[in-house]
């Protein structure tokens, strides 16, 4: 057994916070596995950007779709039995929005889910892929125990975000459909890691640059480590890392020992 460090962080575009500090933030948090959400590039682009960081092997699902658009990757020391990316289902596997990496005695799932757009535009097919993601989270823990990590849109109570009262059901990433959408996840047996061991903590992890959010601390909760209930008790701690910069989102830590 060894205590891991697993950071995961929204980028907002891995070619622009490479000129903000990136390098020099991972050097500092020292990650065992990094997982990065909303990368904004092609998949050598990617590959390029962060085949500087020394000793860690690097996956990268970019879109198909939209070329500048959505994009993960997984930067990790040990490398996995074996990666695969999306979920198999063409309507969702598009974007680039799911990389799963395989290990002794878990999976470890990173998303960057899809956002319900200006106007609730993308709201139903947010559901969709709410319920199609949650079916897969349940596939995989079948064979072993799941830590899902990522930019999930959503914060999911009224501590998660600064200003409940005037998003409920009007902003994206907080109405109901979506905050039952993530209590089924958490439901099917996965833990909320930073809400199981900071129950009333008011801490962010994205901020509008529109309106200065950072600054001011008008943010939002919805970068988080999912640990399914059976490895729960391995976790040692869950962090939000919000005294490093470069993206609207901060990175979001988990210390485990498997």
């Amino acid at each position: 057994m060894s205590l891991l460090h697993l950071v995961s962080w929204n980028v907002n575009g891995i070619r622009a916070i490479m000129k903000k500090g990136f390098l020099d933030s991972v050097k500092t948090m020292k990650p065992d596995i990094l997982c990065l959400q909303e990368t904004k590039a092609g998949e050598d682009e990617t590959i390029e950007s962060l085949e500087v960081l020394k000793g860690y092997h690097v996956f990268v699902n970019s879109s198909k779709a939209r070329k500048g658009y959505s994009g993960t990757a997984i930067i990790t020391k040990e490398e996995p039995i074996n990666v695969t990316y999306d979920m198999g289902l063409t309507e969702f596997d598009e974007e680039g929005r799911v990389i799963t990496a395989e290990y002794t005695n878990y999976f470890l799932v990173t998303v960057y889910t899809t956002n319900s757009g200006d106007g609730l535009a993308r709201l139903e097919y947010r559901e969709r892929w709410d319920a199609e993601f949650l079916n897969y989270i349940n596939w995989l823990r079948k064979r072993k125990p799941v830590i899902a990590c990522g930019d999930f849109n959503v914060a999911h109570q009224a501590i998660d975000l600064a200003r409940p009262k005037e998003n409920y059901n009007k902003s994206a990433g907080y109405t109901q459909k979506e905050i039952d959408g993530f209590t089924r996840l958490l439901d099917s047996g996965v833990v909320d890691s930073y809400r199981h061991f900071y129950s009333k903590e008011i801490k962010y992890t994205y901020w509008s640059f529109v309106i200065d959010g950072r600054n001011k601390n008008i943010g939002w909760r919805i970068d988080h480590f999912l640990v399914d209930h059976r490895i729960m008790p391995a976790v040692k701690d869950a962090f939000i890392y919000d005294q490093y910069h470069g993206s609207d989102h901060c990175p979001v830590g988990l210390k485990i020992e498997l």
